[in-house]
């Protein structure tokens, strides 16, 4: 039965998407069979991972609308072991479409039980909002992974997350866990990095993986390519630190 993990900030630009993509690849090359499902009408998971030209009636919109059978969504990507159901721009009219359906926040949750057997992990990059989008993939998944930039309005909006992460557990998913914190664009170099680090782990504690993903310019080269890190440069910092994360999360949930 797959490990459904929604990988969620409402906060753009903190490294989700990249995580996202990044986390899949990584946990398919440690042998797991993974499915990435792209919930942000920008589709930079999608492309990232190389998949740019989706077909009309393939993609995470048809998914949430019950309107093609999961199955027929999947699209094998060229990292070993990683299907991904892609995204595309007409995800935008997914909220006004559902907002009237009896049960618009578990549509996700439906498609996925159908397929969830097929695979070990399933990881969703949510959209930079905490709109209905999100709240389906909160409502499907078993656990979320919070990922958290080393700069100065670091936790700025966290608290509204948590909130929403909380409503949501009493509401449509009482067993969702938070997986973990996850530190990202780190600088050693930086006093700054240093004490959002310190900051972060002393609030949240064993919240927090001690996996720490540093800016790495080989990370912000590889979606261009349309490839994850592992494929672009296996040797990179950003490699390393993603297969750590895989395996920190691998033994977390054995």
């Amino acid at each position: 039965m797959g490990k459904i993990i929604a990988i969620s900030n409402q906060k753009g630009g903190v490294g989700k998407t990249t995580t996202a993509l990044n986390l899949a690849a990584c946990l398919g090359i440690l042998e797991n069979k993974v499915l990435l499902i792209d919930l942000d009408p920008q589709a930079n998971a999608s492309s990232g991972i190389g998949i740019t030209t989706v077909e009309k009636n393939r993609s995470s919109y048809q998914l949430l609308e019950h309107t093609e059978k999961p199955k027929n969504i999947i699209v094998k990507s060229k990292s070993p072991n990683l299907d991904v159901i892609p995204s595309n721009i007409d995800l935008v009219a997914i909220e006004i479409e559902l907002v009237n359906h009896p049960e618009r926040e578990f549509m996700l949750k439906k498609a996925i039980d159908e397929i969830k057997s097929s695979y070990e992990f399933i990881i969703l990059d949510c959209a930079p909002s905490l709109g209905l989008i999100t709240l389906n993939a909160l409502t499907a998944a078993d656990s979320v992974i919070i990922p958290i930039q080393c700069e100065y309005f670091a936790l700025e909006g966290l608290g509204k997350l948590l909130n929403t992460i909380k409503s949501v557990q009493k509401v449509h998913n009482e067993n969702l866990e938070i997986e973990g914190l996850l530190l990202t664009m780190y600088d050693s170099r930086l006093r700054l990095s240093n004490q959002v680090v310190d900051e972060v782990k002393n609030h949240f504690q064993n919240m927090v993986f001690n996996t720490i993903i540093p800016r790495n310019v080989k990370l912000g080269e590889a979606p261009s390519h349309g490839k994850s890190i592992v494929d672009y440069d296996a040797t990179s910092k950003g490699a390393k630190n993603y297969l750590k994360l895989a395996q920190e999360l691998k033994n977390k949930i054995l």
